[in-house]
């Protein structure tokens, strides 16, 4: 139950057990799960996990079962874990650290809102490839004994391709493990030192990570969707069209997508862009590294055309993609003719899509606020998500 007003966090007893209480984002009222203590043999036994090597921690203090950085499944490495016992006497509020640049929210917890939340579902952090950046958090509850397996959502953050951190979306992580999912977060590589398209290939070995070790988690390998926000709404579309999209993923929810980059190039160029959108139209520059209508020299003196149309998920457009979920608000400094266009070349090759505009000008993770959003992501990637074919 979300008790809507400004409060500290502070602890209800209850029996001999004790619940924690979470001051939480408004935003994320209906969707977040605070941290409490898990039942002794609640964690998974393998992989071992391992101390976080260069990872950037999460702005908040690691709930109770959030260990360090677990080697993949059947690998494990070598090393004691890192946690922190539940302590009766300080708070789990979260902290939103330094604030996201120009409006780009990706999940960080600011507004206040109180609630009393369920216990915990066990959660890993494993290493997906070598460098630092490759990580990926999952999050899932214990299946029964006659459980079948579960469809997965892998979750990718925004920070116009060259900040943020999957920990900011743990909140909406735990949420979808009430709805019978199973939740990844992932990070990837990031701009300027690592160009497009190093980042859609990150995203591709976080899904087939997941995939490879399915069983770890009880997770149906052909029943996994996507959803991202703004730059991470961005390759979650890229997932979807890239290739045989459909065959990878089931369906892509993406909340503020800059689905066509050399778009926002041009629209952080007039003389009306607001701030977030030049910050955009130069972080196209970074992802890229070439400013548009120039040769690139960096990579082989081809044209920079040729990059921005592969980051274009427009141009991957075709039969056999996966459905999409778009979503953007009608004051978005991403606006919804970044997914119109996405949306029209998806239709001409037959794939279903929905375009959704909501009242008012929140971005990424903001368009939660809204009551209807969060209801709506769930309901759509049930019914992508059923067992049988897509």
């Amino acid at each position: 139950m979300i008790n809507l007003y400004n409060r500290r966090a502070r602890f209800v007893k209850k029996g001999p057990g004790v619940r924690k209480v979470l001051v939480c984002g408004a935003a994320f009222a209906a969707t977040c799960v605070s941290a409490v203590a898990i039942p002794g043999g609640a964690q998974a036994t393998t992989p071992v996990p391992t101390p976080p090597t260069s990872v950037p921690s999460s702005p908040s203090v690691p709930p109770t079962g959030e260990t360090g950085t677990a080697s993949p499944p059947g690998g494990p490495r070598t090393g004691a874990p890192e946690s922190q016992p539940p302590s009766s006497s300080s708070t789990s509020r979260p902290r939103g650290g330094a604030a996201p640049p120009d409006g780009e929210t990706d999940g960080t917890v600011s507004a206040e809102a109180v609630m009393v939340t369920p216990e915990l579902p066990r959660s890993r952090t494993y290493s997906y490839g070598e460098h630092p950046r490759q990580r990926i958090d999952a999050y899932w509850r214990k299946p029964g004994p006659r459980a079948t397996p579960r469809p997965a959502i892998l979750i990718l953050h925004g920070g116009y391709w060259l900040r943020g951190d999957k920990s900011g979306w743990k909140y909406f992580a735990r949420r979808l493990t009430e709805e019978g999912f199973v939740a990844m977060t992932a990070n990837y590589r990031l701009a300027p030192k690592a160009q497009w398209p190093a980042q859609r290939d990150d995203a591709q070995s976080a899904l087939a990570f997941i995939k490879k070790h399915a069983r770890q988690w009880n997770v149906d390998p052909q029943r996994i969707a996507v959803v991202g926000a703004s730059s991470g709404g961005h390759l979650a579309t890229q997932l979807g069209a890239f290739g045989n999209g459909g065959s990878q993923v089931r369906g892509v929810v993406a909340l503020s997508p800059p689905n066509n980059p050399y778009l926002a190039y041009q629209d952080g160029g007039k003389a009306d862009a607001t701030p977030s959108q030049q910050t955009l139209r130069q972080a196209v520059v970074s992802l890229v590294n070439c400013v548009p209508g120039t040769v690139a020299g960096a990579v082989g003196g081809e044209d920079c055309g040729v990059r921005l149309r592969d980051a274009n998920s427009a141009t991957h457009a075709s039969a056999g993609d996966a459905p999409m979920l778009l979503m953007h608000t009608t004051g978005d400094f991403v606006p919804i003719a970044q997914s119109t266009g996405l949306a029209g070349a998806l239709r001409g090759a037959g794939v279903p899509v929905e375009v959704k505009k909501i009242e008012g000008n929140g971005h990424a993770s903001g368009l939660l606020a809204d009551e209807h959003t969060y209801p709506g992501i769930v309901t759509w990637l049930k019914n992508r998500l059923k067992p049988g074919p897509a």
